[in-house]
Protein backbone atom coordinates (compact mmCIF):
# COMPACT_ATOMS: atom_id res chain seq x y z
CA UNK A 1 0.00 0.00 0.00
CA UNK A 2 2.84 2.40 0.76
CA UNK A 3 4.25 1.93 -2.74
CA UNK A 4 0.84 2.61 -4.29
CA UNK A 5 0.38 5.69 -2.11
CA UNK A 6 3.87 6.92 -3.08
CA UNK A 7 3.07 6.54 -6.79
CA UNK A 8 -0.27 8.31 -6.32
CA UNK A 9 1.51 11.21 -4.61
CA UNK A 10 4.01 11.51 -7.47
CA UNK A 11 1.19 11.41 -10.05
CA UNK A 12 -0.70 14.12 -8.16
CA UNK A 13 2.39 16.32 -8.25
CA UNK A 14 2.90 15.65 -12.00
CA UNK A 15 -0.71 16.62 -12.71
CA UNK A 16 -0.41 19.65 -10.44
CA UNK A 17 2.75 20.72 -12.26
CA UNK A 18 1.02 20.31 -15.63
CA UNK A 19 -1.90 22.44 -14.42
CA UNK A 20 0.55 25.07 -13.12
CA UNK A 21 2.32 25.18 -16.49
CA UNK A 22 -0.98 25.32 -18.36
CA UNK A 23 -2.15 28.26 -16.23
CA UNK A 24 1.22 29.98 -16.71
CA UNK A 25 0.90 29.79 -20.50
CA UNK A 26 -2.75 30.88 -20.36
CA UNK A 27 -1.50 33.94 -18.51
CA UNK A 28 0.56 34.76 -21.62
CA UNK A 29 -2.02 33.57 -24.17
CA UNK A 30 -5.07 35.53 -23.05
CA UNK A 31 -3.53 39.04 -23.02
CA UNK A 32 -1.58 38.30 -26.23
CA UNK A 33 -4.79 37.43 -28.08
CA UNK A 34 -6.61 40.31 -26.38
CA UNK A 35 -4.00 42.72 -27.75
CA UNK A 36 -4.25 41.20 -31.23
CA UNK A 37 -0.95 39.29 -31.37
CA UNK A 38 -0.97 36.28 -33.69
CA UNK A 39 -0.34 33.14 -31.60
CA UNK A 40 0.65 30.08 -33.60
CA UNK A 41 0.97 27.50 -30.82
CA UNK A 42 -0.01 26.86 -27.22
CA UNK A 43 1.91 23.81 -26.01
CA UNK A 44 2.31 22.06 -22.66
CA UNK A 45 5.66 20.27 -22.52
CA UNK A 46 8.58 19.91 -24.92
CA UNK A 47 9.75 17.36 -27.44
CA UNK A 48 7.55 15.30 -29.79
CA UNK A 49 3.87 16.26 -29.95
CA UNK A 50 1.55 13.71 -28.36
CA UNK A 51 -1.71 15.40 -29.27
CA UNK A 52 -2.72 18.71 -30.80
CA UNK A 53 -5.75 20.42 -32.29
CA UNK A 54 -6.00 23.65 -34.24
CA UNK A 55 -8.67 26.08 -33.13
CA UNK A 56 -8.74 29.16 -35.32
CA UNK A 57 -5.17 30.25 -35.99
CA UNK A 58 -3.70 28.60 -32.87
CA UNK A 59 -2.60 24.99 -32.44
CA UNK A 60 -3.18 23.66 -28.92
CA UNK A 61 -1.45 20.50 -27.74
CA UNK A 62 0.63 18.40 -25.38
CA UNK A 63 4.22 17.27 -25.85
CA UNK A 64 6.09 14.28 -24.49
CA UNK A 65 8.23 15.95 -21.79
CA UNK A 66 5.98 17.72 -19.24
CA UNK A 67 8.71 19.97 -17.84
CA UNK A 68 7.54 23.29 -19.23
CA UNK A 69 5.47 24.87 -21.94
CA UNK A 70 5.30 27.77 -24.34
CA UNK A 71 3.17 29.87 -26.64
CA UNK A 72 4.52 30.87 -30.05
CA UNK A 73 3.84 34.57 -30.68
CA UNK A 74 4.54 36.25 -34.00
CA UNK A 75 7.36 38.78 -33.93
CA UNK A 76 8.80 38.32 -30.49
CA UNK A 77 11.70 40.44 -31.79
CA UNK A 78 11.80 43.18 -34.45
CA UNK A 79 12.81 41.97 -37.94
CA UNK A 80 16.40 42.18 -39.09
CA UNK A 81 16.41 44.52 -42.14
CA UNK A 82 18.60 42.28 -44.34
CA UNK A 83 16.52 39.15 -43.69
CA UNK A 84 13.28 41.13 -44.08
CA UNK A 85 14.24 42.50 -47.45
CA UNK A 86 15.44 39.10 -48.66
CA UNK A 87 12.25 37.39 -47.52
CA UNK A 88 10.02 39.98 -49.22
CA UNK A 89 12.07 39.61 -52.44
CA UNK A 90 11.68 35.83 -52.29
CA UNK A 91 15.40 35.30 -51.85
CA UNK A 92 17.41 33.31 -49.31
CA UNK A 93 20.30 35.08 -47.70
CA UNK A 94 23.52 33.21 -47.04
CA UNK A 95 24.95 32.63 -43.63
CA UNK A 96 27.24 35.28 -42.35
CA UNK A 97 30.60 34.46 -40.85
CA UNK A 98 31.63 35.42 -37.37
CA UNK A 99 31.73 32.16 -35.48
CA UNK A 100 29.42 30.20 -33.26
CA UNK A 101 27.59 33.05 -31.53
CA UNK A 102 27.17 35.05 -34.74
CA UNK A 103 25.54 32.02 -36.31
CA UNK A 104 23.25 31.65 -33.30
CA UNK A 105 22.18 35.29 -33.62
CA UNK A 106 21.45 34.86 -37.31
CA UNK A 107 19.49 31.65 -36.71
CA UNK A 108 17.40 33.39 -34.06
CA UNK A 109 16.68 36.27 -36.42
CA UNK A 110 15.80 33.92 -39.26
CA UNK A 111 13.41 31.90 -37.06
CA UNK A 112 11.80 35.12 -35.86
CA UNK A 113 11.57 36.65 -39.36
CA UNK A 114 9.66 33.63 -40.65
CA UNK A 115 6.69 34.73 -38.54
CA UNK A 116 6.68 38.29 -39.90
CA UNK A 117 6.05 37.82 -43.61
CA UNK A 118 2.40 38.16 -44.57
CA UNK A 119 -0.46 40.57 -44.96
CA UNK A 120 -1.12 40.76 -41.22
CA UNK A 121 2.42 41.15 -39.93
CA UNK A 122 1.22 44.19 -37.97
CA UNK A 123 -0.15 41.61 -35.49
CA UNK A 124 3.24 41.08 -33.91
CA UNK A 125 4.46 41.26 -30.35
CA UNK A 126 7.22 43.82 -30.85
CA UNK A 127 4.76 46.40 -32.23
CA UNK A 128 2.74 46.45 -28.99
CA UNK A 129 3.12 49.42 -26.64
CA UNK A 130 5.58 48.78 -23.85
CA UNK A 131 2.91 48.37 -21.18
CA UNK A 132 1.10 45.74 -23.22
CA UNK A 133 4.30 43.77 -23.75
CA UNK A 134 4.94 43.87 -20.02
CA UNK A 135 1.38 42.69 -19.31
CA UNK A 136 1.76 39.76 -21.73
CA UNK A 137 5.07 38.63 -20.25
CA UNK A 138 4.02 39.12 -16.62
CA UNK A 139 0.75 37.27 -17.24
CA UNK A 140 2.41 33.87 -16.86
CA UNK A 141 4.14 34.41 -13.51
CA UNK A 142 1.13 36.26 -12.13
CA UNK A 143 -1.07 33.27 -12.93
CA UNK A 144 1.27 31.10 -10.85
CA UNK A 145 1.05 33.60 -8.00
CA UNK A 146 -2.76 33.67 -8.18
CA UNK A 147 -2.90 29.87 -8.27
CA UNK A 148 -0.65 29.74 -5.21
CA UNK A 149 -2.89 32.25 -3.39
CA UNK A 150 -5.94 30.09 -4.15
CA UNK A 151 -4.16 26.93 -2.95
CA UNK A 152 -2.97 28.61 0.26
CA UNK A 153 -6.50 29.97 0.84
CA UNK A 154 -7.91 26.44 0.49
CA UNK A 155 -5.23 25.15 2.85
CA UNK A 156 -5.54 27.85 5.53
CA UNK A 157 -9.23 28.81 5.38
CA UNK A 158 -10.82 25.68 3.92
CA UNK A 159 -8.90 22.81 5.52
CA UNK A 160 -7.41 24.77 8.40
CA UNK A 161 -4.09 24.68 10.20
CA UNK A 162 -3.24 21.99 12.74
CA UNK A 163 -3.41 23.65 16.15
CA UNK A 164 -2.93 22.32 19.66
CA UNK A 165 -6.14 22.96 21.61
CA UNK A 166 -6.69 23.32 25.33
CA UNK A 167 -8.32 19.87 25.46
CA UNK A 168 -6.03 17.29 27.09
CA UNK A 169 -5.34 14.27 24.86
CA UNK A 170 -2.82 12.42 27.04
CA UNK A 171 -1.45 12.48 30.57
CA UNK A 172 2.02 11.07 31.29
CA UNK A 173 2.20 8.52 34.11
CA UNK A 174 5.70 9.49 35.21
CA UNK A 175 8.61 11.86 34.64
CA UNK A 176 11.33 10.13 32.63
CA UNK A 177 14.97 11.16 33.20
CA UNK A 178 16.28 13.79 30.79
CA UNK A 179 18.07 12.33 27.78
CA UNK A 180 16.67 8.83 28.29
CA UNK A 181 15.57 6.73 25.37
CA UNK A 182 12.99 4.88 27.46
CA UNK A 183 9.32 5.37 26.62
CA UNK A 184 7.79 3.37 29.49
CA UNK A 185 7.72 4.10 33.21
CA UNK A 186 9.35 1.99 35.91
CA UNK A 187 8.61 1.78 39.61
CA UNK A 188 11.51 4.13 40.35
CA UNK A 189 10.26 6.99 38.18
CA UNK A 190 8.40 9.79 40.00
CA UNK A 191 4.75 10.34 39.09
CA UNK A 192 4.06 13.13 36.64
CA UNK A 193 2.55 16.22 38.33
CA UNK A 194 -0.56 16.19 36.10
CA UNK A 195 -1.33 12.55 36.87
CA UNK A 196 -0.64 13.14 40.56
CA UNK A 197 -3.08 16.08 40.57
CA UNK A 198 -5.84 13.98 38.97
CA UNK A 199 -5.91 15.59 35.51
CA UNK A 200 -7.51 13.24 32.96
CA UNK A 201 -7.61 12.97 29.16
CA UNK A 202 -10.60 14.94 27.88
CA UNK A 203 -10.25 17.71 30.47
CA UNK A 204 -10.26 21.22 29.03
CA UNK A 205 -7.87 23.83 30.44
CA UNK A 206 -9.77 26.99 31.40
CA UNK A 207 -7.16 28.99 33.31
CA UNK A 208 -3.73 28.50 34.87
CA UNK A 209 -2.42 30.50 37.81
CA UNK A 210 -5.40 32.83 37.44
CA UNK A 211 -4.78 33.53 33.74
CA UNK A 212 -7.44 32.37 31.22
CA UNK A 213 -5.95 30.32 28.39
CA UNK A 214 -7.37 29.85 24.89
CA UNK A 215 -4.50 27.88 23.32
CA UNK A 216 -2.24 25.11 24.56
CA UNK A 217 0.77 27.31 23.81
CA UNK A 218 -0.46 29.90 26.31
CA UNK A 219 -0.90 27.18 28.92
CA UNK A 220 2.56 25.75 28.22
CA UNK A 221 4.21 29.16 28.59
CA UNK A 222 2.71 29.58 32.07
CA UNK A 223 3.65 26.05 33.15
CA UNK A 224 7.23 26.41 31.89
CA UNK A 225 7.57 29.69 33.79
CA UNK A 226 6.74 28.05 37.18
CA UNK A 227 9.18 25.19 37.81
CA UNK A 228 8.81 23.92 41.39
CA UNK A 229 6.01 26.39 42.18
CA UNK A 230 2.43 25.20 42.97
CA UNK A 231 -0.10 26.68 40.53
CA UNK A 232 -3.90 26.53 40.42
CA UNK A 233 -5.36 24.94 37.28
CA UNK A 234 -9.06 25.35 36.45
CA UNK A 235 -10.43 22.50 34.30
CA UNK A 236 -13.72 21.86 32.58
CA UNK A 237 -14.82 18.24 32.99
CA UNK A 238 -18.24 16.90 32.09
CA UNK A 239 -19.70 20.40 31.74
CA UNK A 240 -18.56 21.65 35.16
CA UNK A 241 -15.39 23.39 36.32
CA UNK A 242 -12.92 21.85 38.75
CA UNK A 243 -9.82 23.32 40.33
CA UNK A 244 -6.64 21.36 41.01
CA UNK A 245 -3.20 22.35 42.24
CA UNK A 246 -0.19 21.24 40.21
CA UNK A 247 3.49 21.69 41.00
CA UNK A 248 5.53 21.55 37.75
CA UNK A 249 8.78 19.61 38.16
CA UNK A 250 11.99 21.34 37.22
CA UNK A 251 13.55 20.01 34.00
CA UNK A 252 16.14 21.15 31.48
CA UNK A 253 15.44 21.79 27.84
CA UNK A 254 17.37 23.28 24.93
CA UNK A 255 16.88 26.97 24.23
CA UNK A 256 15.20 27.41 20.84
CA UNK A 257 15.89 30.55 18.84
CA UNK A 258 13.49 32.55 16.65
CA UNK A 259 14.57 30.51 13.64
CA UNK A 260 13.30 27.34 15.32
CA UNK A 261 16.79 25.91 15.86
CA UNK A 262 18.64 25.23 19.14
CA UNK A 263 20.78 28.12 20.39
CA UNK A 264 24.46 27.16 20.57
CA UNK A 265 26.76 28.69 23.15
CA UNK A 266 30.35 29.91 22.77
CA UNK A 267 31.66 26.42 23.59
CA UNK A 268 29.63 24.93 20.72
CA UNK A 269 27.22 23.09 23.03
CA UNK A 270 23.46 23.76 22.93
CA UNK A 271 22.28 26.17 25.61
CA UNK A 272 19.71 24.88 28.11
CA UNK A 273 17.23 26.44 30.51
CA UNK A 274 15.26 25.26 33.56
CA UNK A 275 11.52 25.03 32.87
CA UNK A 276 8.43 23.53 34.46
CA UNK A 277 6.90 20.25 33.27
CA UNK A 278 3.58 18.63 34.23
CA UNK A 279 3.21 15.87 31.61
CA UNK A 280 0.13 16.65 29.52
CA UNK A 281 -0.34 16.50 25.75
CA UNK A 282 -2.98 18.43 23.78
CA UNK A 283 -5.56 17.34 21.26
CA UNK A 284 -4.62 18.61 17.80
CA UNK A 285 -7.33 19.74 15.42
CA UNK A 286 -7.51 21.78 12.25
CA UNK A 287 -8.66 25.33 12.85
CA UNK A 288 -9.81 27.37 9.80
CA UNK A 289 -7.95 30.67 9.51
CA UNK A 290 -9.29 34.05 8.32
CA UNK A 291 -9.63 34.53 4.55
CA UNK A 292 -6.59 36.80 4.40
CA UNK A 293 -4.33 34.13 5.95
CA UNK A 294 -3.85 32.37 2.58
CA UNK A 295 -2.71 35.47 0.65
CA UNK A 296 -0.52 36.43 3.62
CA UNK A 297 1.17 33.05 3.54
CA UNK A 298 1.64 33.30 -0.24
CA UNK A 299 3.44 36.63 -0.03
CA UNK A 300 5.55 35.45 2.91
CA UNK A 301 6.60 32.52 0.73
CA UNK A 302 7.46 34.92 -2.10
CA UNK A 303 9.92 36.69 0.20
CA UNK A 304 11.44 33.42 1.40
CA UNK A 305 11.80 31.99 -2.13
CA UNK A 306 13.22 35.29 -3.42
CA UNK A 307 15.91 35.04 -0.74
CA UNK A 308 16.78 31.54 -1.96
CA UNK A 309 16.86 32.71 -5.60
CA UNK A 310 19.31 35.50 -4.86
CA UNK A 311 21.70 32.83 -3.54
CA UNK A 312 20.76 30.15 -6.08
CA UNK A 313 24.24 29.53 -7.58
CA UNK A 314 25.77 29.26 -4.08
CA UNK A 315 23.00 26.97 -2.85
CA UNK A 316 23.28 24.74 -5.92
CA UNK A 317 27.05 24.56 -5.33
CA UNK A 318 26.43 23.55 -1.70
CA UNK A 319 23.96 20.92 -2.93
CA UNK A 320 26.62 19.56 -5.30
CA UNK A 321 29.16 19.41 -2.46
CA UNK A 322 26.64 17.57 -0.26
CA UNK A 323 25.93 15.18 -3.14
CA UNK A 324 29.56 14.18 -3.63
CA UNK A 325 30.49 14.14 0.07
CA UNK A 326 27.33 12.38 1.24
CA UNK A 327 26.46 15.09 3.77
CA UNK A 328 22.86 15.76 4.70
CA UNK A 329 21.26 18.42 2.50
CA UNK A 330 19.74 21.66 3.71
CA UNK A 331 15.97 20.97 3.86
CA UNK A 332 15.34 24.61 2.92
CA UNK A 333 17.57 24.41 -0.16
CA UNK A 334 16.47 24.30 -3.82
CA UNK A 335 14.77 21.26 -5.33
CA UNK A 336 14.18 20.01 -8.85
CA UNK A 337 10.81 18.74 -10.07
CA UNK A 338 12.15 15.27 -9.28
CA UNK A 339 12.66 16.30 -5.66
CA UNK A 340 9.20 17.86 -5.48
CA UNK A 341 7.69 14.66 -6.87
CA UNK A 342 9.64 12.55 -4.41
CA UNK A 343 8.48 14.67 -1.47
CA UNK A 344 4.90 14.38 -2.73
CA UNK A 345 5.29 10.61 -2.79
CA UNK A 346 6.67 10.58 0.76
CA UNK A 347 3.78 12.73 1.98
CA UNK A 348 1.19 10.48 0.33
CA UNK A 349 2.81 7.35 1.79
CA UNK A 350 3.00 8.54 5.41
CA UNK A 351 0.91 6.94 8.12
CA UNK A 352 -1.20 10.03 8.74
CA UNK A 353 -4.87 11.02 8.35
CA UNK A 354 -5.91 11.51 4.73
CA UNK A 355 -6.79 15.16 5.35
CA UNK A 356 -3.29 15.83 6.69
CA UNK A 357 -1.74 14.27 3.60
CA UNK A 358 -4.01 16.25 1.29
CA UNK A 359 -3.10 19.45 3.13
CA UNK A 360 0.61 18.72 2.79
CA UNK A 361 0.29 18.07 -0.96
CA UNK A 362 -1.65 21.31 -1.43
CA UNK A 363 1.01 23.23 0.48
CA UNK A 364 3.77 21.62 -1.59
CA UNK A 365 2.04 22.50 -4.88
CA UNK A 366 1.39 26.06 -3.67
CA UNK A 367 5.08 26.48 -2.78
CA UNK A 368 6.05 25.13 -6.21
CA UNK A 369 3.92 27.81 -7.88
CA UNK A 370 5.54 30.49 -5.74
CA UNK A 371 8.92 29.20 -6.95
CA UNK A 372 7.72 29.37 -10.59
CA UNK A 373 6.51 32.94 -10.02
CA UNK A 374 9.77 34.17 -8.51
CA UNK A 375 12.05 32.22 -10.87
CA UNK A 376 10.35 33.56 -14.00
CA UNK A 377 10.79 37.14 -12.79
CA UNK A 378 14.59 36.88 -12.95
CA UNK A 379 15.51 39.58 -15.53
CA UNK A 380 17.46 37.29 -17.85
CA UNK A 381 16.42 35.88 -21.21
CA UNK A 382 14.85 33.43 -21.98
CA UNK A 383 12.84 33.90 -18.75
CA UNK A 384 9.77 36.13 -18.68
CA UNK A 385 11.63 38.67 -16.57
CA UNK A 386 14.21 39.01 -19.36
CA UNK A 387 11.49 39.90 -21.89
CA UNK A 388 10.06 42.41 -19.41
CA UNK A 389 13.50 43.99 -19.01
CA UNK A 390 13.86 44.28 -22.81
CA UNK A 391 10.43 45.91 -23.10
CA UNK A 392 11.20 48.39 -20.31
CA UNK A 393 14.55 49.29 -21.88
CA UNK A 394 12.73 49.92 -25.16
CA UNK A 395 10.32 52.19 -23.28
CA UNK A 396 13.19 54.09 -21.65
CA UNK A 397 14.82 54.70 -25.07
CA UNK A 398 11.55 55.97 -26.52
CA UNK A 399 10.86 58.22 -23.54
CA UNK A 400 14.39 59.63 -23.79
CA UNK A 401 13.92 60.37 -27.49
CA UNK A 402 10.57 62.05 -26.84
CA UNK A 403 12.00 64.13 -24.01
CA UNK A 404 14.78 65.51 -26.21
CA UNK A 405 12.59 65.69 -29.36
CA UNK A 406 14.62 63.16 -31.27
CA UNK A 407 13.33 60.72 -33.91
CA UNK A 408 11.81 57.52 -32.47
CA UNK A 409 14.57 54.93 -32.00
CA UNK A 410 14.48 51.51 -33.61
CA UNK A 411 12.95 48.75 -31.49
CA UNK A 412 15.42 47.01 -29.18
CA UNK A 413 16.83 43.98 -31.01
CA UNK A 414 16.87 41.27 -28.33
CA UNK A 415 18.43 38.80 -30.76
CA UNK A 416 21.71 40.52 -29.99
CA UNK A 417 21.38 38.99 -26.52
CA UNK A 418 21.28 35.43 -27.90
CA UNK A 419 24.86 34.70 -26.72
CA UNK A 420 23.92 35.79 -23.19
CA UNK A 421 20.73 33.76 -23.43
CA UNK A 422 22.75 30.74 -24.51
CA UNK A 423 25.02 31.06 -21.46
CA UNK A 424 22.00 31.45 -19.16
CA UNK A 425 20.35 28.35 -20.67
CA UNK A 426 23.53 26.31 -20.24
CA UNK A 427 23.83 27.41 -16.61
CA UNK A 428 20.16 26.60 -15.94
CA UNK A 429 20.55 23.17 -17.51
CA UNK A 430 23.69 22.55 -15.45
CA UNK A 431 22.05 23.63 -12.19
CA UNK A 432 18.95 21.60 -13.03
CA UNK A 433 21.06 18.51 -13.70
CA UNK A 434 22.87 18.90 -10.35
CA UNK A 435 19.56 19.25 -8.48
CA UNK A 436 18.05 16.23 -10.24
CA UNK A 437 21.09 14.09 -9.39
CA UNK A 438 20.99 15.29 -5.80
CA UNK A 439 17.26 14.55 -5.57
CA UNK A 440 17.89 11.05 -6.88
CA UNK A 441 20.97 10.10 -4.85
CA UNK A 442 20.95 12.46 -1.86
CA UNK A 443 17.32 13.47 -1.46
CA UNK A 444 15.77 15.80 1.09
CA UNK A 445 13.51 13.81 3.38
CA UNK A 446 10.67 15.28 5.40
CA UNK A 447 10.55 12.34 7.80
Amino acid sequence: MEVIAFVVGVLIMVVGLAVSIALHEIGHLVPAKKFGVRVGQYMIGFGPTLWSRRIGETEYGFKAIPLGGYISMAGMYPPSPREREAALAGERSGRAGGGFFATMVQDARAANDETLVGDDDHRVFYRLPVWKRVVVMLGGPVMNLLFAIVLFAVLFSGIGISSATTTIASVSECVLPAGTERTECTSGDPAAPAAEAGILPGDVLVSIDGTPVSTFEEASDIIRAHPGTPIRVVLERGGSEQTVTVTPVRTSREVIGEDGRPVVGADGAPETEEVGFVGVGPQVTRVPQPLWAGPEAAFENVGAVAGIMTQLPVRVWDTAVDLFTGQERDPNGPLSVVGAGRLAGEVAATDAPVLDRVASLIGLLASLNIALFVFNLIPLLPLDGGHVAVALWDGVKRAWATLFRRPPPKPVDATRLVPVTFVVVVLLIGMGAILILADLFNPVSLF
